[in-house]
């Protein structure tokens, strides 16, 4: 047997193994060893040496655990409550002001943290309890929740994009410019739908009573600038720096922790438990995240070696098909399994299979890159699984999966919308970028 072949058998088995339920590193890890024994003998060993060493010197996938901590820090800085709140009395006498409260506060903490579960979980605690007191519609109101959460995986600094850039070998800050304009995209969409809802059926977004919104303007005033401005001044100091080409992203990652910080400490909320809280966890994610890049960085060298991707690719671009197809495959699949996988084994483990085809028709790899992003965001709000239905789910037990699931769907379709306007309108994600660096 061709050692392209005893690739194409590697990779059956590995989808069997995740597919089982085998833990995916060390499954990654263990049939790399094995199957690059069998076809390059000792020279394995050299490969997994090299592959891991690389890996974890990478100096740009240390923004992962920057902006993590950072993410995590600001979950706990109170933030996003000040800012609700305060857009909640300037909108309260408007029909579904609390749809469009949440998701504007949604696309912002997205904008700050880049971690979907932390988003979806801020966003309902302060959202969910106020809309039932309202007398909102469930399924909108869960809906709206678990949309606006999951900008957090697109909207740099996206600790996904962070992921993609050296899997992909593109520039990480051109990824955050060019995944800014989709992000934004995506949040209008879902505040023209809440408002075409509201307008068609008012009963869905009452408004407020006037006792609750009987504060004083300079108490709303102060509410909203101190809401506000910190994370605004956070996101321009990090971005901004990134993309303007002041600062690496590891950099600007760093930058953005030591606001983070600032932040917290500004709001009287920075404790010795919360920053050892914070550390855990970032520990935590950061290590999952990594263990899974060094260990498809390894498996991705197996397979190199045995000549199998470019196997693949010949013999599938000898089937003359159009690269549409090839695109729109990829993304099917792609979506497919982030049913049962997160983001993480899907851009480490999968796309490396399918990168040189894209390579070979010349698409540009920014557009697919975010193209692909928008579709993994998709994933969230996808039954049978939908990880962000059970974060909500988690901190609203009250609310039944049943009504979340179907207050979803019509975002779901709003998602499929997004990525069929990135698909059809590729200056969507490559005009910014084109602005910034040329």
């Amino acid at each position: 047997m061709s050692l392209e072949i005893y690739g194409v058998v590697l990779l059956g088995v590995l989808f069997f193994a995740i597919c089982v339920g085998f833990p995916i590193s060390f499954t990654l890890i263990t049939l790399g060893v094995i199957f690059g024994y069998i076809g390059l003998g000792e020279r394995v060993f050299h490969l997994m040496t090299y592959s891991f060493f690389g890996t974890m010197m990478d100096t740009v996938l240390a923004a992962v655990a920057l902006f993590t901590f950072m993410g995590y820090l600001l979950e706990s800085a109170g933030l996003m409550e000040r800012l609700f709140h305060a857009v909640q009395l300037l909108s309260g006498r408007r029909r579904g002001s609390l749809y469009m409260g949440t998701i504007f506060s949604a696309t912002l903490f997205a904008a700050a943290t880049g971690i979907v579960g932390a988003s979806v979980t801020i966003i309902g605690l302060m959202a969910a309890p106020v809309m039932k007191r309202a007398g909102y519609d469930t399924g909108l109101s869960a809906g709206t929740i678990c949309a606006g959460g999951t900008l957090g995986i697109l909207i740099p600094p996206s600790v996904m994009l962070v992921v993609m850039g050296p899997v992909m070998n593109v520039s990480v800050a051109r990824l955050y410019a060019a995944a800014i304009l989709p992000g934004l995209l995506l949040s209008a969409l879902y505040i023209v739908y809440t408002t075409i809802r509201v307008m068609i059926k008012p009963e869905m977004g009452p408004p407020l009573s006037d006792e609750e919104l009987n504060v004083p303007r300079a108490y709303i005033a102060r509410e909203f600038f101190l809401g506000l401005v910190p994370p605004a001044a956070l996101i321009v100091a990090t971005l901004g720096t990134i993309m303007s080409g002041l600062a690496t992203p590891t950099e600007g990652a760093a930058l953005g922790c030591l606001g983070a910080v600032l932040v917290t400490l500004f709001n009287g909320k920075l404790t010795f438990k919360i920053v050892k809280e914070s550390t855990f966890r970032t520990a935590e994610t950061t290590s999952m995240v990594m263990i899974l890049l060094a260990a498809s960085t390894f498996m991705g060298a197996v397979f190199s070696s045995m000549g199998t991707p470019k196997f693949i690719a010949t013999s599938l671009l000898a089937l003359h098909l159009p690269p549409w197809v090839f695109v729109v495959g990829i993304l099917i699949v792609c979506f497919i399994l982030g049913w049962p996988l997160e983001w993480v084994p899907i851009v480490v483990v999968i796309v490396p299979v399918f990168l040189p085809i894209i390579i070979d028709l010349h698409i540009n790899m920014i557009w697919f890159a975010i193209l692909l992003a928008v579709t993994l965001q998709t994933c969230w709000l996808s039954p049978p699984v939908a990880l962000s239905a059970y974060y909500l789910k988690g901190v609203e037990p009250s609310w039944e999966l049943l009504d979340i699931y179907k207050g979803m769907m019509p975002f779901m379709g709003l998602q499929v919308l997004g990525v069929a306007l990135v698909y059809f309108f590729p200056q969507i994600v490559l005009w910014l970028p084109k602005l910034l660096f040329g």
